[in-house]
């Protein structure tokens, strides 16, 4: 299989592709523009910030895979890549201690005035008296707004630190809701509740129409004077406009890792208002880059290439999440040669659509069963036809 990495990897892990038999196009300097001229006869593209754009997937002749190395998805247009049967895949939960260790430096960052006070010496100034006023984080309350992997992953560092950790109560799975318990994160009932009672606020939201400027001007309204907003999941999350507005009128504290309209290579030049005000602390977009979680996000992406290899798909992002079709065939049937064929072109004289199928092999390859959802219903002379077939055991219908 070729793939075409085209985002920075480490050397060694590319090596451990190439040992496991696959061509490796490694371009880590291509742009969202160049990669459509370099997709031709490439199975897997391998990214972690770069766009990957429609045209990727209309120049495309054997494109199977994209995998965005790392979480987010933002940057690739999943929906062309579904209309054109492409699987997008994610590396989730790989990076969350590296982010969750930035929001904690970020919120000591500030508190403690480190950037600025590290600048001072840099032009040889000692300004101790400016630099103790620190007020401390032992006993603030820090709201998470997310909590995910890494909200979680913030709430237990923020627990060493004496600091007391709410969260909004919503419908988790059960192994979230222990962790939850373990921390002592006390959960509130609504998000003005939660942003009322926080000194220090930090994001944890994917991108995406429902998150786009989730903290405006009515979430920075609730906030207390001089609390702190720490945002290290996307820029878009945040209306800075407002933020910025916030930061001069109530002395708003903000530690950021991301920005809106940031550059999407890995250096540019970015002129903010935002991020060139005092009271913000920010970073380049490197909530994940660390030694230790690029190595274990790369391992994740070569087990999902290695699963798709074999015909598995992995943390697959745009499959459709909810079953297809109005009506479902359950068919057992004997393992034999031409006997799904005959079902599927009984299926398609009754004009009836295959939208998902999935046929189950027993132990010992005598028998199999083969559930197929359908659109459009399935009459009385298709169900007769269906169990006429040699070697089906047996046609059971289920409408939804």
């Amino acid at each position: 299989m070729k793939i075409l990495i085209a985002d920075a990897l480490p050397e060694d892990k590319i090596e451990v592709l190439r040992q496991k038999g696959y061509e490796c196009i490694v371009e880590p300097d291509l742009t969202a523009e160049q990669i459509p001229e370099k997709i031709s006869g490439v199975e897997i593209l391998v990214v972690r910030s770069t766009k990957v754009i429609s045209e990727v997937f209309d120049k495309s002749d054997c494109l199977g895979l994209v995998v965005r190395s790392g979480a987010g998805i933002n940057t690739i247009d999943c929906q062309g890549a579904a209309d054109s049967g492409i699987y997008v895949c994610n590396v989730p939960g790989t990076n969350s201690i590296a982010v969750a260790e930035l929001a904690m430096g970020l919120i000591i960052s500030i508190d403690r005035h480190i950037p600025s006070a590290t600048a001072d010496l840099r032009e040889s100034k000692w300004n101790k008296k400016i630099y103790s006023d620190a007020e401390g984080l032992f006993g603030k309350t820090l709201g998470i707004v997310g909590l995910g992997e890494i909200g979680l992953a913030v709430a237990e560092r923020a627990r060493s630190f004496g600091i007391t950790v709410i969260a909004k109560k919503a419908q988790r799975k059960p192994e979230t809701e222990s962790r939850i318990r373990s921390n002592g994160i006390k959960l509130v009932e609504t998000l003005e509740e939660l942003i009322t009672e926080s000194d220090v606020i930090s994001i944890h939201l994917p991108s995406g129409p429902e998150t786009k400027n989730f903290v405006n001007k009515d979430f920075l309204k609730l906030m207390k004077p001089n609390s702190i907003l720490i945002n290290t999941s996307r820029g878009e999350v945040v209306d800075e406009t407002a933020l910025l507005a916030s930061i001069n009128e109530k002395n708003i504290k903000a530690g950021l890792d991301v920005f809106c309209d940031e550059p999407t290579n890995g250096t540019g030049h970015f002129s903010s208002e935002l991020a060139q005000h005092p009271n913000v602390v920010g970073t380049h977009h490197i909530g994940a880059s660390t030694q230790q979680a690029q190595n274990a996000t790369v391992e994740e992406t070569i087990r999902v290439i290695d699963a798709f290899r074999e015909g598995n798909v992995i943390n697959c992002v745009n499959i459709a999440k909810e079953r297809v079709g109005s009506s479902t065939l359950t068919i057992r049937h004997y393992d034999k040669v031409g006997v799904l064929a005959e079902v599927f072109a009984i299926l398609r004289k009754e004009e009836l659509n295959v939208e998902t199928m999935e046929n189950k092999i027993f132990e010992g390859s005598k028998a199999a069963l083969a559930i197929i959802d359908v659109s459009g219903d399935v009459s009385e002379n298709a169900l007769t036809q269906l169990r006429e077939i040699d070697h089906i055991i047996h046609v059971q219908l289920s409408n939804r």
